[in-house]
């Protein structure tokens, strides 16, 4: 489509056609010429990397750098550009912000989650709403299994104390493997599927919930389990891997918490509504449960007084699940790519769609894996 802009302008400069026409005529020269549609602006509240930039400035449109990435930032950004696109990383987005600008053809979340979307905004008003899946999944599994492997050697103990009490820390405090053991995963879509089987590979026995899952569709090797609470009770690892909806916020509280071993962790990689936060502290506090490990809290930034920083069994990260170099770039082209497919008038590959977990279709099949546990007496 570039291509066709500029065989425009180099005819219109050949008849010394360009200083007649002006800048405005040029730009319909080019729409008509290029096949009846112009090049859309696409706002972009914060900065993407360069092959996604590079994708839609390839295809003709225009970027707009914004203003910030608050909320007010965009709205007025939105109401001075009226840009036909945006691809938003961390802003809020409002109804107002998306009402504020009636050119708005679609919205691209850079990333897996979208719940600082109002995504029937969108759809009220005509928007395509789209996501990038896949293009952190990878980082965040890998991050969840991260966690996994600090909280089952014990890292805070043991940065504290190997110094100066260098054989308790190597002798006394406790550390244990991974192999083995059981992991509970609620939630198995893109990151769950890659975090089970990731942990089948450490020889870990990995036990699946989701409801709004055929069997058939989880990974071979897991068992798929349809009773929330066995996963809390049966798990050495617990992993959340599910959406904060109305169904899913505070799915871990003090009631739940205290189904779990005392030596089972929790694992938070997906967002900070799933666990009541007070409830852990408790859990963390009074030994209900060995620890937990956490990149996903209710208040980001963190609250200082935030009792749950307070206590040695508990990792907190900054929600850098999905923030590597690689995740970015993917992230990136991907969302541009969404873009690029709403203006050819292409089907998108990962619309956002409306669901309401209380009444969606649920599954209660089953399946096991065809081998035999593992255990810590394995060779």
């Amino acid at each position: 489509m570039k291509t066709k802009y500029i065989q425009a302008l180099f005819f219109c400069n050949r008849f010394l056609l360009l200083p007649q026409l002006g800048c405005g005529n040029i730009y319909l020269l080019c729409f008509f010429y290029g096949g009846g549609t112009m090049p859309w602006k696409v706002l972009l509240p914060q900065e993407i990397m360069s092959e996604g930039r590079k994708l839609l400035e390839d295809a003709g449109h225009t970027i707009i750098d914004g203003r910030g990435f608050e909320t007010e930032d965009v709205l007025a950004d939105m109401k001075e550009h009226q840009p036909e696109a945006m691809i938003v990383r961390i802003t809020p987005i409002t109804r107002e912000v998306i009402e504020s600008n009636p050119n708005l053809k679609v919205i691209v979340r850079h990333g897996a989650g979208f719940d600082a979307l109002d995504v029937k905004a969108c759809h009220d008003n005509g928007v395509q709403a789209l996501y990038a899946p896949v293009a952190n999944s990878t980082s965040v599994a890998e991050t969840a299994l991260l966690l996994m492997f600090e909280m089952s050697r014990n890292v805070i103990t043991l940065r504290k104390t190997w110094v100066d009490e260098f054989y308790y820390a190597k002798l006394k405090v406790r550390k244990n493997t991974l192999s083995g053991k059981t992991l509970g995963i609620v939630g198995c879509g893109n990151i769950g599927s890659r975090v089970a089987l990731r942990a089948l590979a450490l020889e870990m026995n990995v036990l699946c919930y989701d409801p709004y899952k055929p069997a058939a569709a989880f990974p071979d090797g897991v068992e798929v389990v349809r009773d929330l609470d066995r996963i809390f009770k049966e798990s050495d690892y617990v992993s959340l891997h599910a959406p904060n909806t109305p169904v899913t916020r505070d799915t871990v509280n003090l009631e739940r918490l205290k189904t779990m071993k005392p030596t089972a962790f929790l694992i938070n990689t997906a967002r900070g509504g799933l666990v009541v936060e007070e409830d852990l502290y408790v859990a963390c506090r009074d030994g209900i449960i060995a620890g937990a490990g956490l990149d996903a809290i209710r208040q980001e930034p963190v609250d200082p007084s935030n009792p749950l920083l307070t206590l040695d069994n508990v990792i907190i990260y900054p929600h850098i699940g999905g923030n590597t170099a690689e995740a970015a770039h993917r992230a990136s082209y991907f969302s541009a790519m969404g873009v690029q497919e709403v203006y050819e008038g292409k089907t998108p590959t990962w619309p956002i769609n409306d669901v309401d977990y209380a009444t969606a279709p649920t599954y209660t099949d089953t399946k096991k894996p065809d081998k035999k546990p593992a255990d810590m007496f394995a060779y």
